[in-house]
């Protein structure tokens, strides 16, 4: 499929963040957008990349009303030899056809997802910034417009992409969290929606999130929704918990994200001479660990923040504090040489990186 490339007139594009440190988190969008249309009974059609701007959407779509939506994240990096690399790419394209299975939105071909985010990266390569630390955070995401008043699978889609220059998804960088685990509020069951990247699962969160905030936390870590008993995620990040040298993790159950960076590091820790399992987390086995120093490291991953070192942890009032508030050196190890493959600095082994013409 060809992509019809909609000029953007001089005088609206916009000036590039002259700071990088300035930039945040999603606070800025390039020029242009991806957008590409599925209509019942012809597929996908009319692919373009214009200006960036807002949709008209009639009130009636179904995206309003029955919240059928799914997205993705991924990044791109400029290298010092001026190349733009995309992570795993193929990656977000095979979940991104998963999430929309469970909630009825039609698959897009991986190519065309590929090739549609390679092309919009391609006229946007001004926008990936150079500074430590910082990226162009690509958002892939599919909305049900149809109009229409009933519960049914829409009959017209968009699919689009925007753009975002970022610098780290925590204000404080990469620097310890603190995290509540929430043991009153569910996020997710196994057969319900967790496992897809819907924008449900993430609404359901955010009440939990505020009154986690509120007693001085920056995320809220989940328990199973069944038994509230087995750790699961926290609302943007997979969690690890290492043992010395064996780092475990929470199995892919039905409820929580296949995270690509989860993947990466399950694929990364033995080459640095780590052990990895997947198993089920008793919070109160792993608070015990956590007292007696069995556990002496805790960190996220997730595309948005790649590794964030946890710094405390609080359950039912009880707060632990890990590696003394500082980085633990697995974490360390696994964000220096995961972010050293994202940029270049260090060879890809695996053949994650994606280059963009």
């Amino acid at each position: 499929m060809e992509f019809q490339i909609v000029p953007v007139p001089a005088e609206k594009l916009k000036a590039k963040i002259a700071d990088q440190s300035q930039l945040g988190f999603g606070k800025y969008f390039t020029d242009r957008m991806l957008v590409v249309e599925w209509k019942g009974g012809q597929g996908w059609v009319d692919a373009r990349i214009e200006p960036y701007a807002p949709f008209s959407l009639d009130p009636a779509s179904l995206v309003f009303h029955y919240a059928q939506e799914i997205f993705e994240g991924l990044k791109a990096y400029k290298w010092v030899d001026g190349r733009i690399a995309l992570f795993r790419p193929e990656m977000n394209a095979r979940r991104f056809n998963q999430s929309g299975d469970r909630v009825c939105l039609p698959p897009i071909p991986e190519e065309l997802f590929l090739k549609g985010i390679e092309e919009l990266v391609s006229l946007e390569r001004e926008w990936v910034p150079t500074a430590e630390g910082t990226s162009l955070y690509i958002r892939p995401a599919m909305i049900a417009v149809e109009p229409v008043l009933g519960v049914k699978p829409s009959d017209h889609c968009y699919f689009f992409v925007i753009m975002s220059p970022v610098g780290a998804y925590y204000a404080a960088g990469f620097n310890p969290v603190n995290i509540m685990v929430e043991d009153h509020y569910v996020r997710a069951v196994p057969g319900g929606t967790g496992e897809a990247k819907t924008g449900g699962n993430y609404a359901s969160s955010l009440k939990a999130g505020l009154e986690a905030k509120k007693k001085g936390y920056d995320q809220v870590l989940w328990l199973d929704g069944r038994e509230r008993r087995f750790i699961e995620e926290v609302g943007a990040m997979n969690m690890f918990f290492a043992y010395g040298s064996h780092i475990v993790t929470a199995p892919l159950n039905g409820s929580i994200l296949s995270g690509v960076t989860r993947d990466s590091v399950l694929k990364l820790a033995p080459i640095l001479g780590y052990t990895v399992e997947e198993r089920q987390i008793d919070v109160n086995d792993l608070m015990s660990d956590i007292r007696s120093g069995k556990v002496t490291e805790a960190f996220g991953s997730g595309t948005a923040a790649v590794i964030t070192p946890v710094g405390k942890l609080c359950y039912r009032d009880e707060v632990l504090q890990l590696t003394g508030g500082q980085v633990g050196t697995v974490t360390q190890k696994l964000y220096d040489t995961l972010t050293g493959i994202q940029t270049g600095k260090l060879p890809d082994q695996f053949g994650w990186i994606r280059f963009v013409a």
